[in-house]
């Protein structure tokens, strides 16, 4: 069965971000990087293979949770949401240098992110068949990397040094842009300040954005009723 050009697309894409973002270097509080595109890349294909063009939105995140995507490959990739709702699982492998307190245990990973929980939650109560969700929407997340610090926290996009950050952003930013062009959403939906504005600095202001409060459960406003405060935001989106 041969595969549609725009899965196929998004495949090139997806591996030439990965390789783009190792010839990047970080130093300062990051001790260890994870690049799940690459020894996640069996359930992170499959992922892209979900894929359909023209939906209605985009989301966008920043980049990959411990227990998310730096497991499974998948944006927001709670193990349990991603087996269970999206009915993807796959071989993960392990990254080229591992925190002793991050270990990557793949689909076998015990510990839930919450943030993905919450995410595909909402989405598994408004489309109980994944397939219906792709049909109007697709996730991805600007930065593909986990940075872990030497203590063995995560390490944010953000908190990068202002040289490793820019370095970043023409990497992801052009990422951004090639994927923008194969889903052709209506609109884009930054989960988060972050990433609302790396879309509106990549792609422009004559695209529509719309900011999603994140589901984090470092965000106070998160943990009083974000389904709800989600679906506000959403409005008409979907």
């Amino acid at each position: 069965m041969s595969i549609p050009s725009h899965i196929r697309a998004l495949h090139l894409a997806s591996r030439r971000l990965a390789r783009e973002v190792n010839t990047l270097s970080f130093a300062g509080s990051v001790s260890a990087v994870y690049n799940p595109l690459q020894y996640a890349k069996v359930p992170h294909e499959l992922y892209l293979s979900r894929a359909h063009v023209r939906v209605r939105a985009l989301f966008l995140g920043m980049n990959p949770g411990p227990f998310g995507m730096a497991q499974t490959g998948v944006p927001f990739g709670e193990v349990a949401a991603v087996r269970d709702y999206l009915g993807i699982s796959g071989i993960v492998k392990q990254p080229r240098s591992v925190h002793p307190k991050r270990p990557v245990e793949g689909f076998a990973c015990t510990r839930s992110e919450v943030s993905g929980r919450r995410f595909w939650g909402l989405m598994q109560e408004d489309f109980p068949n994944a397939c219906d969700f792709f049909h109007r929407a697709f996730v991805w997340n600007w930065c593909p990397l986990a940075f872990v610090s030497t203590s063995g926290a995560n390490v944010t996009p953000d908190k990068l040094s202002s040289s490793e950050r820019a370095a970043l952003e023409v990497v992801c930013d052009g990422a951004l842009q090639r994927v923008y062009a194969i889903v052709q959403p209506k609109c884009v939906v930054g989960v988060g300040g972050f990433a609302a504005t790396a879309a509106r600095r990549a792609l422009g202001d004559e695209i529509e954005i719309v900011t999603l409060l994140h589901p984090s459960p470092a965000s106070p406003a998160a943990n009083r009723g974000w389904s709800a405060l989600a679906r506000k935001q959403l409005a008409g989106v979907l």
